[in-house]
């Protein structure tokens, strides 16, 4: 599907606040309300849009403690990288899971209350992991830049 720069800017607005009604977004986009509907419907039935979320404030639930584990596995045959991927998804604490090139095999993205917690996961989940040969933690000390929205 081909994207016009009325869908790539009804898209920035759902990015921006999915809760806006047809109604509210057939003003800014200056069309009918059955048109943004159908706009809608369409990217949704493409599977551009995937889903609807809301974003929490992990800092108000007590999981502001963000850690960033980069992950070397023991061989890179196809039945460990799919063992680990399979296990590493059952993860509630990981957020994010990116295989990727370089010094280290995977990175993840952790989410836990604090460094107690985070040394439990690690001792008792992370590494009880098959296939794993090496890890190296970072912690984040301040949040730059974090956005959900995919601009064109």
């Amino acid at each position: 599907m081909t994207l016009d720069a009325t869908d790539k800017k009804l898209l920035v607005l759902l990015q921006t606040d999915s809760k806006k009604t047809t109604k509210e977004l057939s003003l800014k986009l200056n069309l009918s309300v059955t048109a943004v509907y159908e706009r809608i419907k369409k990217l949704e039935r493409e599977g551009i849009i995937k889903n609807y979320v809301a974003l929490v404030d992990k800092s108000k639930i007590e999981k502001g403690f963000v850690v960033f584990c980069h992950l070397k596995l023991i061989q890179h045959t196809k039945e460990f990288l799919t063992k680990f991927e399979s296990e590493v998804i059952k993860l509630n604490e990981v957020l994010e899971c990116h295989h990727v090139s370089g010094d280290y095999d995977y990175i993840l993205k952790v989410l836990v209350k604090d460094m107690e917690a985070y040394r439990e996961f690690l001792v008792t989940k992370l590494t009880s992991l098959q296939h794993i040969g090496s890890t190296q933690s970072m912690f984040m000390i301040s949040e730059v830049k974090n956005s959900t929205i995919i601009s064109f």
